[in-house]
Order: C-alpha cells, then sequence, then structure tokens
C-alpha cells in the first residue's frame, strides 16, 4: 500500500500541475470508498481553483480557493493520476475532477480502502481523521528520543510502536522493516529493553530510509504509481522487506519472514537482535 514516501512522491508529482488549475467538472462514478463518497460537498469544488497541495502522514491535502481542503487517502491500491480528459474512463476510476486545460484528476481504487472527502482549510488538522496522527518524521522535528518518550511504560514489540500512527505518521510496513534493519533491532524485540543510544540510531535509520525511498521515488510492490503513472525503484534497494528465504546483503544469513501483530515482517536474525 502507498506509504509515507509513495504520498510525499504523489505529492511532489503532482503539484506543479495543479497549482492554480480550476476545477470545472466533478464526477463521482462509485461511490463505495472506505467512508462513501459525498456527492455535494465534493460536487462543490467545481469552479474552485488548487492552490497548494500538501501531506500529512498518508494523507495529501488539496487547499483550494474558498477555505476548501480536499483530503485524499491511497488506502491500499489507491492511484491518483492526472490524465487528459477525454481519455475513456479506467475500471475502478471511482472520483474524477475534470480540470481546466483539457485533464482530468481521477482517483482508482481497486480495493476501495481509500477516502476522499472535503473539510473547511482552516482546522482541517485538528478534526478526524487527521487529529491523532503523530509526529511527522521528516521536516527536522522528529528523531529517537521521539520513539524513546512514546515507549515509556509499554511493552510492546518495536515495530508496533513504529507502525502506531499516533506515535509517528505514516512510516509504515515496509520502511519500519528496512529501519529496524538497518538499526540492526529485530522488530519483535520489546521497547523497554531498548536504550537510548539505540533509539537515536533507529531515529537516523527511519529518516534516512524514508528519505532515501522519496529520492528513488518510492516502492512500487503492485498498484502505485506518481501522478504521472511513473512506477517506484527503491524495491530494487530493500534489504530485507519481501525476501524470505534469501541473503541477507550484510551476513549472508537466511531472511526470515513472521506475522507481527497482523503484518508480515521481514527481518534477518543475523543482523538484527
Amino acid at each position: 500500500m502507498p506509504e509515507l514516501p509513495e504520498v510525499e512522491v504523489l505529492r511532489r508529482s503532482l503539484e506543479p500541475r495543479l497549482s492554480g488549475r480550476r476545477i470545472e467538472r466533478v464526477a463521482i462514478h462509485v461511490r463505495a470508498l472506505r467512508a462513501p463518497l459525498a456527492r455535494r460537498p465534493l460536487g462543490a469544488l467545481a469552479g474552485r481553483r488548487f492552490l497548494h497541495l500538501d501531506r500529512r502522514g498518508k494523507y495529501l491535502l488539496a487547499a483550494l480557493e474558498g477555505e476548501r481542503t480536499l483530503v485524499v487517502h491511497l488506502g491500499m491500491s489507491g492511484r491518483l493520476t492526472l490524465v487528459p480528459a477525454a481519455l475513456p474512463r479506467e475500471p475502478h476510476e471511482h472520483l474524477a475532477l475534470f480540470l481546466d486545460g483539457g485533464e482530468r484528476l481521477r482517483l482508482r481504487d481497486p480495493r476501495r480502502f481509500g477516502l476522499a472527502f472535503v473539510r473547511p482549510t482552516a482546522g482541517v488538522l485538528a478534526a478526524p481523521p487527521l487529529a491523532h496522527l503523530g509526529i511527522e518524521p521528516l521536516g527536522g522535528a522528529f528523531s529517537g528520543d521521539d520513539l524513546a518518550r512514546a515507549a515509556r511504560g509499554r511493552r510492546c514489540p518495536v515495530k508496533s510502536l513504529l507502525l502506531d500512527a499516533g506515535v509517528v505518521a505514516g512510516i509504515g510496513n515496509i520502511y519500519a522493516c528496512e529501519a529496524l534493519f538497518r538499526a540492526g533491532l529485530r522488530p519483535d524485540r520489546p521497547v523497554d529493553r531498548i536504550s537510548r543510544p539505540r533509539w537515536r540510531r533507529l531515529g537516523e535509520t527511519v529518516i534516512a530510509v524514508l528519505e532515501e525511498a522519496i529520492a528513488a521515488g518510492g516502492t512500487t510492490i503492485q498498484d502505485y504509481t506518481d501522478g504521472a503513472g511513473r512506477e517506484g525503484l527503491f524495491r530494487v534497494a530493500l534489504a530485507v522487506y519481501g525476501r524470505d528465504g534469501e541473503p541477507c546483503p550484510r551476513c549472508g544469513r537466511a531472511i526470515r519472514r513472521v506475522v507481527l501483530a497482523g503484518r508480515g515482517t521481514w527481518y534477518c536474525p543475523g543482523c538484527q537482535r
């Protein structure tokens, strides 16, 4: 599913192509996403111009004229792409914004776990579902000390802490596995058995992995593409994720896969303690 790097790459690819563009018409083809698409507030976006495109965790926030923000979450299989308006509608294209200049911004989501809704711009970050999100891991405000503070009084596995969006927003399964590998921490290691220096090392590896993934255009496993339809290339740099049985690139031992908190989890039993 698209995680923070994929959403950030998408934001960067779409913002220069959307800024200043006017929405001429809104088409809702299938309402049934994770929450039904609301016809009236989405339809009321017609006539408004895009001002800028932001991101909070895995959510895209398109600020529009008239103090309205379109919030989009891609769920597990969503794609948001800008295509010629005359291009035939594709299967699973649920929402389309027809823009001046003869293009349309389309949301496709075969598995229908995505979201698209409109909120007043003022206070959008303080309202559900964005209000519960934790610190952003990029932008300079995050460090391993934040993880150490969040771990106080807990005994959960360290990977579960990384995936808790109320602690840190948007890391996701792929990048949690990769950051833990680089930090030399087993994903099931209890958080009360991690020293402060190791927390700081983990914070550094989280930032490094996310930044490298963004530079590579994200990770395409199945569905993800950026706003121009390009796949992400970070998959070639994955050290452990999805590589069960393959040799560790560091020590040569076989990568193991376990299920942790319902999520597939990959690690090296030799390098991670």
